[in-house]
């Protein structure tokens, strides 16, 4: 599952131009024009990493900045400022606000990208590592293969999508609109119950023999996979 970034940034060339390179690069890229439109949607699911531009319409980067990390469950979000502001007072208040790092415009695009990798590294590495191990169960995505004790599990391709993108954000939990999207594609048009269908299906490969379900049901709200599982 690649690293999923959200771009919030009114520029629209900009956008389009950050987009295109990160996407050449092997992420899952958003972009939102405006700052309330954003708060909106970092309400509903955080991405792995945010660009936050200073200056937006609806809110402002740098009040967006501070209301997300007023929530705990935001407060490790990787965040890099994008501003024309160059003045060092302006780059302290970005920092200070809670911003992880921060880039002048106009800004080179391999420096970004190095930026946003060496944030990723720190904050999120799942995200970026190739064999995933949480307990007992462990995913391997070059070869696109998953084991429990180290016993081959058999998943079909949307299975092991799922389960592979619950196991890189565990603790966290997802709607059936945010895991549709994000496992399925958001131009797929199916049912939200579909999610209930594949997780079920999930759950009794993995937990075959009577093992223990690392995937929890939060009613009214979705599914995570147990932050705790294998402690």
């Amino acid at each position: 599952m690649a690293p999923r970034i959200l771009i919030v940034e009114d520029e629209d060339s900009l956008g389009l131009l950050l987009r295109y390179n990160l996407e050449a690069e092997g992420f899952a890229v958003e972009v939102i024009p405006r700052g309330d439109d954003a708060d909106i949607a970092l309400r509903e699911a955080l991405p792995d990493l945010l660009l936050l531009d200073w200056m937006l319409p609806g809110i402002s980067g740098i009040e967006l900045c501070r209301r997300l990390r007023a929530r705990p469950e935001a407060e490790a979000l990787p965040i890099i400022m994008l501003t024309a502001r160059g003045e060092e007072a302006e780059r302290i208040r970005g920092l200070k606000t809670g911003a992880d790092d921060y880039l002048v415009k106009p800004f080179s695009i391999p420096e970004l990208i190095a930026r946003i990798r060496a944030l990723l590294r720190r904050a999120a590495p799942a995200s970026l590592a190739s064999l995933l191990v949480i307990g007992d169960i462990e995913i391997d995505r070059t070869a696109r293969r998953a084991r429990r004790e180290g016993v081959d599990i058999h998943l079909g391709p949307t299975e092991f999508r799922l389960l592979e993108f619950l196991m890189s954000h565990p603790g966290r939990v997802y709607s059936r609109e945010v895991l549709l999207n994000n496992v399925w594609g958001a131009d797929v048009f199916i049912d939200d119950r579909t999610v209930d269908v594949h997780v079920g299906r999930l759950r009794r490969v993995l937990n075959k023999g009577r093992k223990k379900d690392p995937i929890r049901t939060v009613r009214g709200s979705g599914y995570a996979f147990d932050e705790r599982f294998g402690r």
